[in-house]
Formats: structure tokens, C-alpha cells, sequence
């Protein structure tokens, strides 16, 4: 019998605004970091182009190989190929877009870089640019950032296929529509079929239509988004474009994201020996400025201080905490009101609530290690990576049941705690109300050291990893390409 043709491997060049460990300022850089590695196994080899900031031209080090780029909206650029931090990388040197310090987004002073379109608009030219003449098989294009690649890409007559990823709907690129002749796209591109986006020029929207595939982060976002309440006016497009839109489960990089490991944490534990993550909180309530008690359930809200994300939920739920002896650490930034609000509830619970404003990722996973739960009560999520850390590192997570957060987290209610299958606690609606009743059901179980032990070891035992949705991502790769 004749063995089976090996495949040969899939030349995949995924474009997005930032990529771990190079730039980060969200879950999108872990995901971009991470999906090189999890195709690789299914013969998907994967380069990530990135904005040529700073942080990432120095980590290149040797350059393997660049290519010139004349004009790119007034100025000559180059693309850049190097390996680094074990990926390859395609960098996009253009210095009067990209050398330029601080946050990728924002200038200083907190307000939006005024070049953004163009800036990005660069990107997804250069992208396709790439595609078309390094010989790639696809075009995995990430988020508004990237959104333009697929229309440069079917204006350019090229047959690689766009797959275009919704990390946030929320967030949408939409620009002035004098933008427009200045992009180098035909006047027949600026319509209701196309970028036209109410009068504007839209990014996101960019994607959504000229991309061969769309996939958003888990399977029930891309539900909701095809709904009016959470379209964020795309909800018509997106039913419109049907199978072709579909959602995959983000993942953890779970050699990464290992308490095992974690250089970050005071002691290292496993799912088999968890008795040192005791040390842990410890720190924690060290460096929170919390009362050094081991018996007190400790609840912390990691991420961004805004509507969505819930944190106004988690102060007007605080009785449901204090009353019953816990204590609440609360770590990320945001808007200056509810930064201002979670600095009055510091000041006036001392010992109680303590806060870090501003992120610093090793105080974060000390906090997912040292957390007896970990507090997500966005009013939507498209996937969320807190809760795959959350429950990577066991702290089961209580989280509202919507988008990504209902489709990880399997509620710890009466039956699952009697089958031993529960892995956190969801609630909805999304109202202080029933976060409070969810909290009063984790502290109840807390006080049950043998029911909280088993929905510790029920959290560390969940798949993170990018195991099953890798497979996913390949099928459809090929299938694209296939087609």
C-alpha cells in the first residue's frame, strides 16, 4: 500500500496592531502571540507583521531579509523580516508612522494618535503588499487595525484569501470620509457595499465585508453580535455574510500562563500540590494594602475600569462582600470617574479594598494566583482571557453570563456542586443585584472548604489551551484556501 502524501505546509501571514511578547496593551497581543505556535502542529506555519513601534525593531536582532516600499502616504518604509522570541516576524519599518514612544494608540495626554487612519491604513496596505509578493497562501487580518488588507487585497485583483477576526465590535475605525481619496482604493470601494460606513470611512466595517471568512473569539459573541442589541449597527452585515461568519474559542498559551512556573509568583503550585498558592495571597494582601487574613475569601477585579467591563457593578456590590467578612483588591485603568470612584472606595474601607490604577502584568498574575476568586461582570465579552487565567491558576472566576464568559465558565449552582462539575459562578442579568447573589454563593462555598476545594481543582483542570479551537482554525484555513 502506498503511504499518504504528507501535506506540504500553509504560509499564513497574520496582521495585527500589536502581538505578545513584543507590544501589549490587551488580550489581542496574547492571542496574536500565541496562534504561531498552536498551528504550527496542524502544518500551519504562521509570520506576524507588526507595526515597526520601537519595542518591536529592537527585538528583531539579526534581520534575515527587507524590502523596500517607495511611498507609504509620504514617506518611503521597508518590511522587515526577522525571527524573534521564536516567531517570525514581518515588521513594518515606517518611522514617521511607527518610532514613536509610549502606547501604540494614544499620543500624550491620553487622546488618540491624530494619524491614526493613515497609520493603519498603512498597515493593511503593506500587508497586502506581502501577501501578494512573499508568496503567503493567506491573510489572517486582526481587529479594525488591520481591517483595510482584505479591501487592498480584493482591489488588487490577488487571489489570497482574507480570514478577518472580531476581538471587540466596540471598536470600530471609523474615520471622516475626506479620508478616503487619500487611502490609493477606487471610488467604487467607498459605498454601502464596501467602506462606506454612514458617511464614514470604516475600518472594522472594511473587514467584515471584503474578507473571504469572519471569525469572532468565542462561539457565543458571534450570537450576540448578529443581534441588534450587540451589532453595534453591523448586526445587518453580519447576518447577511451567514455561515461565512462564525466564532472560535480564544485560548491560553498554557506554557506561558503556568502557575507551575510563573517567575511572578512568590510560590509555584500545580493542580497537584495547591497547598503553596496559600503563600500567594499573602503577597497579595500585602501589596494591596489589605489586612493580613488567611480565612477572609479575596476577590479581585483585574482590567479595564469601564462600563463595559462592569467595575461601577463590582463597587455597588461591595456589601455583598464586606458584609460577609471578604475583602476586594482592584487592579487596572480606565475612566478618570470610576478611577476617582475606586479610590474613594480605598480611602473609605482601609484594610478592605485596596487598589493598584495602572497595569503591571506581575502584579497581575500574582493576583490570579493569590485570589480566592477572580470578579468579571462585563455587560458584554467577546471572549475574555481573565477567566481562562482565572481558572488556569484557581481562582474560579464569577462572571456574567454573556458572550465568551458563558461559554468557559460552567456554573458551580446546586446540581453541578452535588456532580462536582462546576468551575466558577455565572449570573444574569447583568445588575449589581445578581452580582451580589453571585458573591453570596462563592462565599458560601468558600465557608465549604471541601465543596471550594473540589471547584479549585475542578477550575485547574479545564481546558485553556488552544487545543481544540488550533483545530479549528486550521480546518478552516484550508478549507479557504481549499476553496
Amino acid at each position: 500500500m502506498r503511504a499518504a502524501k504528507a501535506r506540504s505546509p500553509l504560509r499564513v501571514l497574520q496582521v495585527a496592531s500589536e502581538g505578545f511578547p513584543f507590544i501589549k496593551t490587551g488580550g489581542l497581543a496574547d492571542v496574536v502571540g500565541a496562534l504561531p505556535g498552536a498551528l504550527a502542529p496542524h502544518g500551519i506555519e504562521v509570520t506576524t507583521m507588526l507595526p515597526g513601534y520601537p519595542a518591536v525593531m529592537a527585538a528583531l536582532g539579526r534581520v534575515q531579509a527587507s524590502e523596500n516600499l517607495i511611498d507609504l502616504f509620504g514617506a518611503p518604509a521597508r518590511l522587515v523580516r526577522a525571527e524573534a522570541a521564536g516567531r517570525d516576524i514581518l515588521a513594518l519599518d515606517a518611522p514617521h508612522f511607527f518610532a514613536r514612544a509610549g502606547s501604540p494608540y494614544l499620543a500624550p495626554g491620553g487622546s488618540d494618535w491624530p494619524d491614526n487612519a493613515l497609520r493603519f491604513a498603512a498597515l493593511g496596505r503593506a500587508a497586502a503588499h506581502a501577501a501578494m509578493r512573499m508568496g503567503f497562501d493567506a491573510v489572517h487580518a486582526h481587529d479594525w487595525q488591520a481591517g483595510l488588507a482584505p479591501a487592498y487585497l480584493r482591489f488588487a485583483g490577488a487571489s489570497v484569501p482574507a480570514l478577518f477576526t472580531i476581538h471587540n465590535l466596540a471598536f470600530q475605525g471609523q474615520f471622516n470620509a475626506d479620508l478616503f481619496g487619500m487611502l490609493g482604493l477606487p471610488t467604487e470601494a467607498f459605498r454601502t457595499a464596501g467602506l462606506e460606513y454612514f458617511g464614514m470611512v470604516g475600518y472594522l466595517k472594511s473587514g467584515v465585508w471584503f474578507a473571504d471568512r469572519i471569525t469572532t473569539v468565542s462561539p457565543g459573541y458571534a450570537a450576540e453580535i448578529r443581534t441588534p442589541q450587540w451589532g453595534m449597527g453591523l448586526d445587518g452585515l453580519l447576518r447577511g455574510r451567514g455561515s461565512q461568519v462564525s466564532g472560535i474559542l480564544n485560548g491560553l498559551d498554557t506554557e506561558e500562563w503556568n502557575p507551575a512556573t510563573d517567575p511572578h509568583l512568590v510560590a509555584r503550585y500545580s493542580a497537584a500540590d495547591p497547598k503553596p498558592r496559600a503563600a500567594n495571597k499573602v503577597e497579595v494582601q500585602a501589596r494591596m494594602g489589605l489586612t493580613q487574613d488567611a480565612a477572609a475569601p479575596l476577590f479581585v477585579f483585574i482590567g479595564r475600569l469601564s462600563w463595559q467591563k462592569g467595575i461601577d457593578l463590582v463597587l455597588e456590590a461591595l456589601p455583598a462582600i464586606l458584609g460577609n467578612g471578604g475583602q476586594l483588591a482592584i487592579l487596572g485603568s480606565g475612566d478618570a470617574e470610576l478611577e476617582g470612584r475606586v479610590h474613594g472606595a480605598t480611602a473609605s474601607q482601609p484594610g478592605r479594598v485596596g487598589s493598584h490604577i495602572g497595569f503591571d502584568e506581575g502584579l497581575a498574575r500574582l493576583c490570579y494566583a493569590g485570589a480566592d476568586a477572580i470578579l468579571m461582570p462585563s455587560r458584554f465579552e467577546p471572549c475574555g482571557l481573565g477567566q481562562l487565567c482565572a481558572l488556569r491558576y484557581g481562582a474560579p472566576p464569577i462572571v456574567a453570563r454573556v458572550g465568551g464568559l458563558a461559554d468557559t465558565v460552567i456554573d458551580a449552582n446546586e446540581m453541578a456542586l452535588a456532580a462536582g462539575t462546576g468551575t466558577g459562578f455565572n449570573f444574569a442579568p447583568v445588575s449589581q443585584e445578581m452580582l451580589g447573589a453571585a458573591i453570596e454563593r462563592a462565599i458560601a462555598a468558600y465557608r465549604d472548604g471541601e465543596s471550594w476545594a473540589r471547584l479549585q481543582a475542578n477550575a485547574m483542570a479545564s481546558d485553556v489551551s488552544w487545543t481544540r479551537s488550533s483545530r479549528q482554525y486550521a480546518a478552516l484555513f484550508r478549507g479557504m484556501i481549499g476553496g
